[in-house]
């Protein structure tokens, strides 16, 4: 009962000097949102790396030409070869597909007066089983397409978009390279690839028509496997990594002309580049919170030693130590949790606006509200047991006079 009293006495004074209290709530206010934004980031971006895993195959490896662990494409590595993606399928035990590609990052699309500058894939038709992904509109590459190097192709949604706006682009034309193609079908929407591109900016083709007339080269740009045990890609990719070398005669300390990528790869690179991103934010709100901590024991000090006649008062009317302790913690607890209350708002807010215009990846949860809650407590505390015990340890004669 006597905590309860003095927990209001502290809101009292609050409320009286309320221009002081809303510079000690903006501290709080302000490091609370941060810390809201960089959990909801976290959050976001685990789930991005999560629907890139997802994108690209946990039962999948990805062999594509190129020197060094960087995993983006290489365009001037040309060592790959069909004869490659035989040798794969016939001496690597385990595997259900076995899929060639080649292909070229910048290619300029044309349709009409249209003009858009997309990926291009050449592929086998079991490329759709390897992938899982599927002609949404019209027909998929057949065995008759590659067979007789057929000029036709499938869009991927955002180079439709592109290209034919609201029209269906199926059974017309587009001009690659200076090669007419006709679209056979649109693929099914994929979103973010597994390096954080546009998955749908693509225009597939067969193969034998991409490396004869389009792109008019004789080695792959990769090579996706799909296991029939997920269990086993581990052994598997190092299968594939010791047949490689040894077919293209690679001895240390000679670096690799190929790389093997799996979803295990895929996601220790994603993870590293958006958690070092995240470590670098929550340090940042983490010393907001720790600033608005600072502000609000600073100016409670002042607020101590303006108040001192009214300490000294309450002392003289028969208020201990304790109950003078409790009222100044009491009011910066009470400062900390409207900051977090209103921290937490403010950051719902950003978090449901700031994707509209950003591409952060920003995903509310409540585990940040509970973490917003905790450092709240944390902060409120520390910072205010200065002033409290301060505005305690006032002799309430000296105080008086």
């Amino acid at each position: 009962m006597r905590a309860l009293r003095n927990a209001g006495v502290g809101l009292e004074a609050l409320a009286t000097h309320k221009l002081r209290s809303v510079l000690m709530l903006v501290g709080t206010l302000v490091g609370v949102a941060a810390l809201t934004v960089v959990m909801a980031l976290g959050e976001g971006s685990r789930r991005r790396v999560a629907k890139r895993i997802e994108n690209f195959g946990t039962d999948a490896i990805m062999v594509p030409a190129g020197v060094g662990k960087r995993p983006g494409p290489d365009m001037a590595t040309t060592t790959l070869t069909l004869a490659d993606a035989d040798a794969i399928r016939d001496e690597v035990p385990g595997l259900r597909l076995v899929s060639p590609m080649a292909w070229n990052f910048q290619m300029n699309v044309k349709h009409g007066e249209r003009r858009y500058q997309a990926v291009v894939w050449g592929i086998e038709p079991n490329w759709h089983e390897s992938f899982r992904w599927y002609a949404a509109v019209g027909e998929e590459i057949a065995g008759d397409d590659v067979a007789g190097a057929a000029r036709v192709c499938l869009l991927g949604r955002t180079v439709a978009r592109e290209l034919f706006g609201d029209e269906d682009p199926v059974g017309q034309e587009i001009l690659l390279n200076q090669v007419r193609l006709a679209v056979k079908g649109v693929l099914e929407r994929r979103g973010a690839s597994p390096m954080g591109g546009d998955f749908d900016n693509r225009v597939v083709l067969p193969i034998t028509t991409a490396m004869r007339r389009v792109l008019n080269v004789d080695h792959l740009g990769a090579i996706r496997v799909i296991s029939a045990d997920p269990a086993r890609i581990g052994e598997q990719a190092a299968a594939i990594r010791r047949l490689l070398r040894e077919r293209h005669r690679i001895v240390p300390p000679r670096e690799d002309d190929f790389r093997v990528i799996t979803a295990e790869v895929i996601a220790r690179f994603a993870a590293g580049m958006t958690g070092r991103l995240s470590l670098l934010l929550l340090v940042l709100a983490g010393l907001a919170l720790v600033v608005g901590g600072v502000v609000l024991m600073n100016i409670m000090l002042i607020s101590v030693r303006e108040r001192t006649k009214e300490i000294g008062l309450r002392r003289a009317v028969g208020a201990g130590r304790g109950d003078i302790f409790a009222q100044f913690l009491a009011e910066s607890l009470a400062i900390s949790l409207l900051g977090m209350l209103l921290g937490v708002g403010l950051g719902g807010g950003l978090c449901a606006t700031l994707p509209r215009f950003t591409p952060l990846p920003l995903v509310f949860t409540w585990p940040a509200v509970a973490v917003g809650a905790a450092a709240t407590l944390v902060v409120g505390t520390a910072f205010g047991i200065a002033p409290a015990r301060r505005a305690a340890r006032l002799d309430p004669v000296e105080a008086l006079r």
